[in-house]
């Protein structure tokens, strides 16, 4: 519950729906971040899907019998079909106008359904809104998406998998698409919420509200194996959006690759200025770079600093 219930109040027009899946003590945090919001859902929905270890189960059971929970709790059990059919049982069990749709394994500041929320509320043509996250466990870091219209989503995902939407936007796009199961279903879902109105957009509040656990074993790590035939997949999902913003769609992809390009040549010529060696990755990458996008004009800046510094050292610079 909150430290100081004097600073809490109720946002009426927002539940919040909450997706376990075997998460134990997880669970519980991600419940108590809700309840320990400055302005807290009128309830709480929690879809467990299908969890079969003692721990989760015996711990669903006491969120779901708490008698002094600070927000209302509902407990639907389903069979496990998945975290989109999850998101959808819960959402479909709301009544409210707009829905916080949050996983078992993360946490929210504070501030996140006021703030959020409020951004929602001032924008009718928004889907759907969140904010930035602060990383914990394997990752300690800032993630800073940055939401936009349909053009924005076509390359990349700019919206974390925690968000408050427009239940309106989820009933028009027909909800999360449940054969998606391997990951990226949240980035299917905002280009299908995008696409349900021209001036569709989302938005982001530019602090960090969500604390988003990270592990060499989550899901979302893994579907970064299949991440291209994910991404078929989607495409071929929203062909007519793609092939209309085709150039949006290919120079944001190439604006990404451009930049992790940059940062992978100064990473380079870092190690190379300080320890005169580089990884055999980077080292085959410097004897054979790529033609045609981008590589070999990173190869050439990278050895021509690091003979212009070795002009310098010899006096002829």
């Amino acid at each position: 519950m909150a430290a100081d219930e004097k600073k809490t109040g109720t946002a009426g027009d927002v539940e919040a729906v909450i997706t376990s899946y075997n998460q134990g003590e997880m669970l519980r945090e991600a419940v108590r971040s809700v309840y320990d919001q400055t302005l807290r859902p009128a309830g709480i929905i929690i879809v467990d899907d299908g969890s079969a270890d003692e721990e989760s189960i015996r711990i669903l059971k006491e969120i779901e019998t708490d008698a002094g929970a600070s927000v209302p709790v509902q407990v639907i059990r389903q069979e496990n079909r998945g975290v989109s059919a999850a998101r959808n049982t819960g959402i479909r069990n709301t009544s409210s106008p707009m829905v916080l749709v949050l996983d078992g394994d993360d946490r929210l500041k504070p501030d996140y359904i006021g703030k959020v929320g409020q951004m929602l509320r001032e924008s009718p043509h928004m889907a759907a809104a969140s904010s930035w996250m602060q990383t914990f466990g394997a990752l300690n870091a800032a993630v800073r998406p940055g939401g936009g219209d349909v053009t924005a989503f076509l390359s990349r995902n700019c919206c974390p998998a925690t968000h408050i939407l427009r239940r309106s936007a989820w009933e028009r796009c027909g909800g999360y698409d449940e054969s998606m199961r391997s990951g990226f279903e949240d980035w299917e879902f905002f280009l299908s919420m995008l696409e349900t109105g021209p001036d569709a957009y989302i938005g982001i509040v530019e602090e960090m509200l969500i604390e988003y656990r990270t592990a060499p074993a989550s899901s979302n790590i893994k579907s970064m194996d299949k991440r291209l035939e994910i991404m078929r997949f989607i495409i071929e999902k929203h062909i007519r959006t793609y092939q209309k913003y085709i150039a949006d769609a290919l120079l944001g992809i190439e604006a990404v690759s451009m930049g992790r390009l940059f940062k992978w040549e100064n990473e380079i010529l870092h190690a190379l200025e300080k320890e005169g060696t580089v990884s055999s990755g980077a080292e085959e990458f410097l004897k054979y770079p790529t033609y045609g996008d981008g590589g070999m004009a990173a190869a050439v800046r990278i050895v021509s600093q690091l003979n212009t510094g070795k002009d310098r050292e010899h006096g002829k610079g």
